[in-house]
């Protein structure tokens, strides 16, 4: 089992003299907070096309136990159908992910906020997702926005196919908290610029207990499911947490703080 707590991306200029010393060279941004934290979530792999080159250079910079969650390309998740995004995830891992070696965590796909769920299609694309390339395993995660995904039909495809379910919490999101895949991924979207490590203590305590007992192999005692069944107990599961989004100058403080829990 392995707790693992970042945030989303490392370049943001309100960070720079908040999160970064303020004469800290921009080029030396990743390593420091590589330093500071165990994880990132990369959001530019969502936009365009990365190469193998800046894959290398960014595992380069960070520790040796450092892992990077990728979000995949917008080209396979925003496009209808989604049953036919197989040239795009095909594109999407050929672009050097896997240049990251033991640095690269779960890909996460997310979806468009006025994508509704159509079981067949959905199931589709999940079939399209390969858990494992070159020696390589693979670990899939997926946002989806829309209201419409709070069935339990939706549960059981991502089960079926080993792929997890982003638990986020958020005001914009349906609360879902349904374990589907040998791991957790959280995205915590709360972060409020009044407190100086984005979360209350009483949150981040909240919150901490919650990860732990996902992360032992068990469920928190107030988690929401759209499925009345608890999901299998394991021996332990890796547990992926960042704070994104929300007051986002916070969000480095609210990992270090949450690092201080759970490690």
């Amino acid at each position: 089992m392995t707790i693992r707590i970042g945030i989303g991306g490392w370049t943001f200029a309100p960070w720079r003299g908040a999160f970064y010393p303020a004469k800290l060279p921009h080029a030396q941004e990743l390593r420091y907070a590589g330093e500071r934290l165990s994880s990132i979530e990369i959001n530019g792999t969502f936009y365009r096309t990365q190469t193998p080159a800046s894959f290398r250079k960014w595992a380069a910079e960070t520790p040796d136990d450092f892992v990077f969650a990728l979000k995949g390309s917008r080209y396979a998740t925003h496009r209808k159908p989604l049953a036919e995004a197989a040239p795009s995830i095909e594109r999407f891992l050929g672009s050097g992910p896997l240049t990251l070696g033991p640095k690269l965590g779960p890909v996460l796909w997310q979806f468009a906020p006025f994508l509704k769920f159509d079981p067949d299609d959905f199931g589709a694309f999940l079939k399209l997702l390969p858990h494992e390339r070159d020696g390589t395993k693979l670990r899939h995660v997926v946002e989806a926005r829309h209201a419409s995904f709070a069935d339990p039909r939706y549960i059981a495809l991502l089960r079926e196919h080993q792929v997890a379910h982003a638990i986020i919490e958020s005001d914009k999101h349906p609360v879902i908290e349904d374990l589907t895949a040998d791991f957790v991924y959280l995205r915590l979207e709360r972060s409020q610029d009044d407190e100086p490590t984005g979360y209350s203590k009483k949150s981040l305590d909240r919150w901490a207990t919650r990860i732990a007992a996902w992360a032992s192999g068990g469920e928190p005692d107030d988690v929401t499911r759209l499925v009345n069944a608890p999901a299998p107990k394991a021996k332990a599961r890796d547990c992926f947490v960042y704070f994104i989004s929300g007051a986002k100058v916070r969000n480095p403080a609210a990992a270090m703080a949450m690092i201080e829990r759970v490690t």
